[in-house]
């Protein structure tokens, strides 16, 4: 990770690192497709340079172990937060601002230890009297899960930061992990890896966990001439799409996708990633990809071959 050289994002086995380019298809791929508007929707990153003078997208921050206080928190939803403490505190990231509404999400991680916490609703008042609406936290040396039926920072109970899109990996033309995504109505079910669901809608729409692939029969071309700035790097992105795929975490906008709020991201390259077809998709069966149910490693041993 950018400031924690020693801390890896989860191991190289986990599922969110898990190269998916070869599963099934899902057999409910269709109806979800339909269902989430994809024939006449093209994919939006919820993130870009600026927005009312605040990076737009979700920021995340390595800590000072040495100087960084830990607090513990009020939280809305108690009994399925990790009770602490976290390093949070009057300087900490906010999602959208330190005045924003919304989800305010605080993503922070502690390089000595290699721990990620994350919030959802963060509120920094005071040491003893800041709030948020759930909390969780992750080894990034381990492949374990939250409890079954727990939420996180997400709706998915999943973590958050495996899953953006950062502009430094972008950049240096490698992107190795699925990329965090939302829809407007989900089922009222979770499938792997998710722990939680949050859905208002029957089977007929996608549950938490579902992982979508973009077709190996795409390319950046369609969208931009070979050579044109930002054409590179736009398709090292497609290339994550095709062989990591997204992963459905939350609920929102349909086929919205995350990334961290930087200023560095050009506009350019947001336009572009714009024009990306969400038909060009299909949901995969990863089912066989899980070890444990309480595990997030992966291994394709059982996997269909070819």
């Amino acid at each position: 990770m950018p400031g924690a050289p020693k801390c890896q994002m989860f191991p190289a086995d986990n599922v969110w690192n898990t190269d998916i380019s070869k599963l099934p298809v899902n057999k409910h791929s269709a109806t979800w497709m339909a269902h989430m508007g994809s024939s006449t929707t093209l994919l939006h990153p919820d993130f870009g340079p600026n927005e009312g003078g605040y990076p737009y997208g979700i920021p995340w921050t390595v800590i000072n172990p040495k100087t960084q206080v830990f607090i513990h928190l009020t939280f809305q939803y108690g009994s399925e937060s990790n009770k602490g403490p976290y390093p949070f505190g009057p300087k900490t990231p906010i999602e959208g601002g330190p005045n924003a509404s919304g989800d305010r999400h605080a993503l922070m991680i502690d390089p000595k230890t290699c721990v990620l916490y994350e919030l959802y609703d963060a509120h920094y008042v005071s040491k003893t009297r800041s709030t948020a609406g759930s909390g969780a936290t992750w080894s990034l040396n381990s492949n374990a899960l939250r409890p079954p039926t727990w939420t996180s920072a997400d709706a998915a109970g999943l973590p958050i930061l495996p899953g953006l899109l950062l502009y430094q990996e972008v950049r240096s033309g490698k992107v190795d992990h699925a990329i965090r995504f939302t829809a407007e109505c989900t089922d009222e079910a979770y499938i792997w890896p998710a722990r939680h669901e949050a859905g208002s809608c029957g089977a007929d729409y996608p549950p938490m966990g579902a992982r979508f692939r973009l077709s190996s029969r795409f390319n950046a071309s369609r969208i931009c001439k070979a050579g044109s700035p930002y054409c590179s790097q736009l398709a090292v992105v497609i290339r994550a799409m095709q062989h990591y795929g997204l992963i459905l975490a939350d609920n929102g906008s349909n086929w919205y996708f995350q990334g961290a709020a930087l200023p560095q991201w050009p506009i350019t390259l947001v336009n572009l990633m714009k024009e990306i077809p969400a038909k060009d998709f299909v949901a995969v069966n990863e089912s066989c990809l899980q070890v444990s149910a309480n595990s997030g490693q992966a291994s394709t041993a059982r996997c269909p071959k070819g």
